[in-house]
């Protein structure tokens, strides 16, 4: 039997039952998958009804990471609908259902209770909170867990063409806040909130505690661009498949979407330098509390 990353991110979370931080990693990963949903008739329209089942006093929907694993599952010709997970999670929020996982056909199969299904849409859905400060100073990032760096990654490789690069750095601003940054380099300008969104899924999948990353977005002509590329951390967003974006989707939100490396390039210089002062509307996102265990 093939692997799928569902597999391995279920496998490294029961390796391990009381590390936090791969068991946010496995509800990154049912998010950011491609999910079959098994219906109980052909979907009319947009409309689509689940098969359920019960176990006690919940009831469970019937999904698959891959469709082989529905019709290994089902024997026979049934109907589906093939979403990603965080789709599925805000369409079962509040229905009190949860997800039985690829039962008895993959080493992933497990039951996620209604509780957990409602807490990963509910921390998806978070939106970054926009604010307005003026830099006067950018630096060498400093002390960034590798948990975060990893994240990043796994984000902006599915990014391909909604910007050319992006670039992590330590901040200091007039008002006397500190930080870190991540700029975007001439993004494309509606996939901006969706960018910004998933760096913050990114710093809250990490399981750092009340962590938060401003996030920013500049033109490759803009003063500061010269002292990012200098000082920060480089994360190149793969080319875009097509020459033309259409309509650009969050990371981790088209389930079409193939990981690919992300290169990172970081300077040795630990000295500072101060940047051009630039009016940078910045976002930032805090870690929400983490899943309860399941399964």
């Amino acid at each position: 039997m093939n692997l799928t990353d569902l597999d391995r991110a279920y496998e490294a979370m029961e390796a391990d039952p009381v590390d936090d931080r791969l068991r946010l990693r496995f509800f990154e990963r049912l998010a950011d998958s491609e999910l079959f949903l098994l219906l109980s008739e052909e979907a009319d329209g947009d409309s689509i009804t689940p098969e359920l089942f019960n176990v006690g006093d919940q009831n469970y929907v019937l999904v698959f990471d891959t469709a082989e694993r529905l019709a290994e599952f089902v024997g026979k010709v049934a109907p589906f609908a093939a979403t990603s997970g965080r789709g599925l999670c805000a369409l079962l929020e509040g229905q009190r259902a949860g997800l039985a996982l690829n039962p008895d056909v993959a080493p992933s199969a497990m039951l996620i209770p209604a509780d957990a299904v409602d807490w990963l849409a509910c921390t998806l859905a978070e939106g970054p909170e926009e604010t307005s400060a003026e830099i006067s100073e950018v630096g060498v990032p400093q002390d960034v867990p590798q948990e975060l760096l990893l994240g990043l990654d796994r984000k902006l490789a599915t990014a391909g063409g909604l910007a050319r690069a992006a670039y992590l750095v330590s901040v200091s601003y007039k008002d006397g806040g500190r930080g870190h940054m991540l700029a975007f380099v001439d993004a494309v300008e509606e996939a901006e909130s969706a960018l910004a969104s998933a760096v913050g899924e990114a710093l809250t999948f990490s399981g750092i505690e009340a962590g938060a990353l401003d996030v920013s977005f500049i033109r490759a002509q803009d003063p500061i661009a010269a002292s990012l590329a200098k000082w920060g951390l480089r994360f190149d967003l793969p080319e875009p498949a097509q020459a033309e974006i259409n309509a650009p989707k969050a990371p981790g939100m088209d389930p079409t979407a193939r990981q690919s490396c992300v290169s990172s390039r970081a300077c040795d210089q630990q000295d500072r330098e101060a940047a051009h002062p630039l009016q940078s509307g910045g976002y930032s996102r805090r870690s929400r509390r983490r899943p309860k265990r399941v399964g």
